[in-house]
């Protein structure tokens, strides 16, 4: 829902008008519609921030994928993705780039869908997963997917899978930060200044929503029978009965490919030569589990971003369908990090070199400077891919809301609210970041300020329960209000500023030629 709306407010509120304003990326919209180079150089660090973080999560993805891809270490994979992802930004430009996405993207929704129709049709018979999900399974037991899931995972010594996770107020914050975060994403945007018309704006998104559409209804079902088919392959019958584990020298394949990567792992802590796996945590459990002669949960590691490759192979689908998951895999990490690093390089060249510091820079130097930024950026989002702050969906979230936070207020009220001056926008900017950065640092434990203690991330400690990675929407609420206090207080925009932004939003005119 959030993501898919994101589109939705994009195809509506921003596209049309950024595109019909003539600019060529974010910062440059917001240094002139608020006719100042502070602003410019604040809405650079708002999209370096969250492009930056946004790279990282695609970091750890590619690192998946090459590993398993190449069969090595997860470590020398992630180099490998590394130096691909460096040569593939730096040969192609905005065009480029926008071209080969819609390949990438044909094969990315091709490789997603195939493998969740087949493991929908295995599990329940039904082709589509978005049915799949709610539907009995096939086995003749009349028992809902969901169901037998549930009953699995408190078996296993896990809550039910289907229990809601936060409190509503979280879920409705996190939908609505992923939701505007999506329309703030400076990546996304660009790709509107390279089609010809404002009309063509409008299309593409139109034609994108179809598609994303499809992919993110066919999340939720590729979640439950991922988990569903793990369960199922490592702790199979009732718990406690003879066949309730697998036998190590029984592993299936998909195990044993996955372990070379080092992002699953296994240790048989009490010798009997069988793997357990359990929620060891669940003390009521783990005494039973003592009582059958198990010390613990055998399956020591389980990186969750392994799981949509490693979905068909635990599935058993034929290889072609594992290879072409791999190659959406790859498709995907590549075109969004690709993307990214194009915004932050050309904010750094274009928007802050060129436009602010040095505006006698010639285009080979503009081009250096973009160059030697990509290669900082894959640099540095390539360590926090070897020591990630998170799963992969976790750290885009983080991406999303900080994005949620700094750039969509700027957007929104320089299309729509003549009165939002400069200082008012720059006010706003810094104060919704900020409040972001501080919150997820703060929960995530990623600072420590000499003389506090810092609270757990957890649930009962987060402010009105409110996760780390759904605060962008509370930081996009002070920007707003921040942004409207101060302009209020301060001198309005000069009378041919409200003149543009009235005619951003007349159709049929130019704004600038």
């Amino acid at each position: 829902m959030g993501w898919t709306g994101g589109y939705c407010l994009l195809a509506m509120l921003l596209a049309p008008y950024l595109r019909k304003y003539g600019k060529f990326t974010v910062p440059e919209f917001i240094g002139d519609r608020y006719y100042s180079k502070a602003a410019k150089i604040v809405a650079v660090i708002c999209l370096i921030t969250a492009s930056l973080t946004y790279v990282i999560g695609q970091m750890k993805g590619i690192g998946v994928a090459f590993s398993r891809f190449l069969e090595l270490p997860y470590e020398l994979g992630l180099l490998v993705g590394m130096i691909i992802v460096f040569i593939y930004a730096v040969l192609g430009g905005m065009k480029g780039i926008t071209y080969t996405q819609i390949a990438q993207y044909c094969v990315l929704i091709f490789a997603y869908t195939v493998p969740a129709v087949f493991i929908s049709l295995h599990l329940t018979g039904t082709i589509f997963p978005q049915i799949g999900l709610g539907s009995t399974l096939s086995d003749g037991s009349g028992v809902y997917l969901l169901d037998k899931l549930d009953q699995i995972m408190v078996d296993l010594g896990w809550t039910q899978y289907t229990v809601q996770k936060g409190s509503t107020l979280n879920i409705f914050l996190y939908t609505l930060s992923l939701m505007i975060g999506t329309a703030g994403l400076p990546h996304v945007i660009i790709r509107f200044f390279t089609v010809p018309r404002v009309r063509d704006a409008r299309s593409s998104v139109g034609w994108a929503l179809v598609f994303i559409a499809i992919l993110y209804t066919t999340a939720p079902g590729v979640g439950a029978m991922a988990r569903f088919n793990l369960m199922n392959t490592i702790q199979r019958g009732p718990v406690g009965a003879e066949d309730a584990n697998i036998e190590i020298a029984k592993l299936p394949s998909w195990f044993i490919n996955w372990e070379k990567t080092g992002l699953l792992k296994h240790e048989d802590k009490n010798g009997d030569g069988r793997l357990q796996y359990y929620n060891d945590k669940n003390k009521e459990f783990a005494k039973k589990a003592e009582a059958w002669g198990w010390k613990g949960n055998e399956l020591t590691k389980v990186d969750r971003d392994i799981m949509v490759l490693a979905n068909p192979e635990i599935a058993n689908l034929p290889n072609w369908v594992i290879a072409l998951v791999a190659a959406g895999g790859i498709a995907a990490a590549l075109s969004t990090a690709a993307g990214l690093l194009l915004a932050i390089s050309s904010a750094i060249s274009h928007d802050i070199l060129k436009g602010v510091f040095v505006p006698d820079m010639t285009e080979k130097g503009e081009l250096l400077a973009g160059r030697i930024s990509m290669a900082g950026s894959i640099l540095v989002a390539g360590y926090f891919g070897l020591h990630p702050p998170g799963f992969a969906a976790q750290v885009v979230a983080l991406a999303f809301g900080l994005a949620a936070s700094s750039i969509f207020p700027a957007l929104m009220m320089g299309i729509f609210v003549k009165r939002i001056n400069n200082k008012g926008a720059i006010c706003g900017m810094l104060a919704g970041l900020g409040v972001t950065l501080v919150y997820i640092f703060w929960y995530k434990g990623w600072f420590f300020i000499p003389g506090t203690n810092m609270l757990p991330n957890t649930p009962q400690h987060w402010v009105l329960g409110i996760a780390p990675e759904a605060f962008g929407s509370v930081g996009a609420l002070v920007n707003f209000i921040v942004a409207y206090v101060v302009a209020g207080l301060t001198e309005a925009p000069p009378e041919h500023i409200q003149h543009l932004v009235e005619d951003i939003r007349v159709p049929g005119t130019l704004v600038r030629k």
